[in-house]
């Protein structure tokens, strides 16, 4: 049973699309204004960032040995609610990522790896994390991460990818950022605030204050309690002593609050959606994942076996952003718009992009898209959509496609045939949702390096053009200068008699 469901409207409005010859009429590749990058993806009509990040445009935030944290930002125009910034945490076995005050909404998938999430807004709480695992956090909370050690089926290290965006509640300030530290939160203020705030005594503000800020992912001493921590452990003794003299002693033995256990949901264990030979599909909403509720993001997930295809779809609600966990693959994606007048636009242009493990891509809502394994490799990907509620793909073809529901004179004279051979274009496929496609992902690629080439010759034609341009801009002020140089004209001396 999966959940694509065909919506009237949306069928109507693709009919609309299909009677135009604006889609077979398109096929050049976008003039991107970024120069000698073949893999670079112009944006499309009212969505204006790239479709296209490539793995090494990642944007380094913080590294040290024991983990580092990259990111990207993609999907501006989407839906209105963009940008979207993907952050791609990853922890060395037995790293900590120290705490964090979240100014957004985030969704994380777990890539690889295993460990430990700990958070609180209402109340404490933890989940174990491990690869295929999906959860929310929501703004306001504050969370700290912790790694496991080297496993053989996991993976050795915890990697998250994480998508942080505005909530149905609120608007987060994109200049604040995704999150920030407790430690700078805490050290914005002046000492005498703290003090009162805290109501502790002057000494521990001044050893706090004074002490060199550790970075953002250290070793993880909570699993490894009897290795002494450099930042934190080495002041316990000092620091008792001065609290000894405001805490009775019937405080410091106090139970710590029980911690809420919380379930995270997982894409490898969970029922898939749709399955075949050809691959399969998963989408989680806030029907499989409660936490999801009031979020603006949803999460999907596709696995195409070799020579396989996700057949031609649109979203109706949102917007895709996703991520290459493995493989390789081709990535075919149509305009939406049908307006002649802006089919000369180099923004609305038909294009198709390959893409790598790391890359993320993006296709705005309502574009028909199409993505391709190669016939040698799989390619498996997780989706972020910018709506959590029920986006339910509309399929051109199979036995989902949406023309299926139409009337069959109504198609036969929108692509001027007979019935009879729309009767025969609509039975002949007797799957649905992924499709075997032997070599189209070596054929998209072949058209994308003739279409690479022919920008490359028009960009050196137009070069050419330019230089010839000022060239010839350039002479006449020279012939200019040169006529100032002689004026007035010499008088012409009369003829002798």
């Amino acid at each position: 049973m999966t959940k694509f469901t065909l919506s009237p409207l949306f069928v109507l409005l693709f009919l609309v699309l299909l009677c135009t010859k604006s889609w077979a009429k398109s096929e050049e590749f976008d003039e991107s204004d970024e120069e000698n990058d073949v893999a670079s993806v112009p944006s499309c009509c009212g969505f204006s960032s790239p479709l296209l990040i490539k793995k090494d445009q990642w944007k380094p935030i913080f590294e040290t040995k024991f983990g580092q944290i990259s990111t990207v930002q993609i999907g501006e125009g989407c839906g209105g609610m963009g940008p979207y910034k993907i952050h791609s945490i990853t922890l060395e076995p037995n790293a900590l990522l120290l705490p964090l005050l979240l100014h957004s909404d985030m969704v994380f998938f777990v890539d690889s790896g295993s460990g430990i999430l700990n958070w609180v807004e209402a109340e404490a709480t933890s989940s174990e994390i491990r690869r295929g695992d999906v959860y929310r956090l929501r703004p306001g909370t504050v969370f700290y991460l912790q790694s496991k050690p080297v496993d053989v089926f996991l993976g050795t290290k915890l990697k998250v990818y994480a998508i942080f965006s505005n909530t149905e509640e609120c608007l987060h300030d994109p200049c604040f950022g995704a999150y920030s530290s407790i430690t700078d939160l805490l050290f914005g203020f002046d000492k005498t605030i703290l003090q009162s705030a805290f109501g502790v005594p002057e000494e521990i503000i001044g050893l706090m204050t004074n002490r060199t800020q550790p970075p953002l992912i250290v070793h993880d001493m909570l699993s490894t309690p009897g290795e002494a921590n450099t930042y934190t452990w080495q002041l316990q003794p000092r620091l008792l002593k001065i609290f000894a003299r405001y805490v009775s002693a019937a405080e410091n033995k106090k139970k710590e609050k029980k911690t809420k256990n919380a379930k995270t949901f997982n894409v490898f264990e969970s029922e898939p959606d749709f399955q075949s030979p050809n691959g399969r599909t998963i989408t989680i909403n806030r029907k499989d994942l409660k936490v999801l509720s009031g979020s603006m993001v949803g999460v999907s997930m596709v696995d195409l076996t070799q020579a396989s295809m996700m057949g031609p779809h649109w979203n109706p609600w949102a917007c895709e952003i996703s991520v290459v966990l493995r493989g390789s693959g081709m990535v075919r994606v149509l305009r939406s718009s049908i307006s002649r007048s802006s089919s000369s636009s180099s923004e609305c242009k038909n294009m198709r992009f390959k893409v790598e493990e790391g890359d993320v891509f993006a296709v705005p809502r309502l574009h028909p898209m199409a993505q391709m394994s190669f016939i040698d490799e799989s390619l498996l990907f997780i989706g972020f959509t910018t709506s959590a509620k029920n986006n339910e793909p509309q399929f051109l073809a199979g036995q989902s496609s949406a023309l299926r529901f139409l009337d069959r004179e109504v198609l036969a004279a929108s692509f001027n045939v007979s019935s009879v051979m729309i009767d025969g274009l609509l039975g002949a496929q007797k799957d649905a949702v992924v499709l075997g496609c032997p070599y189209c992902a070596e054929g998209e690629l072949e058209k994308l390096k003739v279409e690479t080439e022919m920008k490359k010759r028009d960009d050196e034609r137009k070069r050419e053009e330019e230089e010839a341009k000022k060239e010839e801009e350039e002479r006449r002020e020279r012939e200019e200068e040169e006529e100032k140089k002689q004026w007035p004209p010499q008088p012409q001396q009369p003829p002798q008699r």
